[in-house]
C-alpha cells in the first residue's frame, strides 16, 4: 500500500507517516523508484507490537 493508504488506514495525517519512515519508527517501508510501499503483513505486525496490555 502507499503511505496516503497506510496514513488512511491509520487515521494519521500523512505527515506523520513520512516522519515515521524517517526516524524508523512506524511499519517497515519499501521503496519503489521515489515512493515508499508498505506490506500488510508487516502493517500488521506492527499494529500488533503497539498494542497496549490492559491487565491490571
Amino acid at each position: 500500500m502507499s503511505a496516503e493508504e497506510l496514513a488512511d488506514f491509520l487515521g494519521v495525517p500523512l505527515n506523520t507517516v513520512y516522519i515515521w519512515n524517517h526516524r524508523h519508527q512506524g511499519p517497515r517501508a519499501h521503496k519503489v523508484g521515489r515512493y515508499l510501499r508498505y506490506r500488510w503483513p508487516e502493517v500488521e505486525a506492527w499494529l500488533d507490537a503497539q498494542a497496549v496490555d490492559r491487565a491490571v
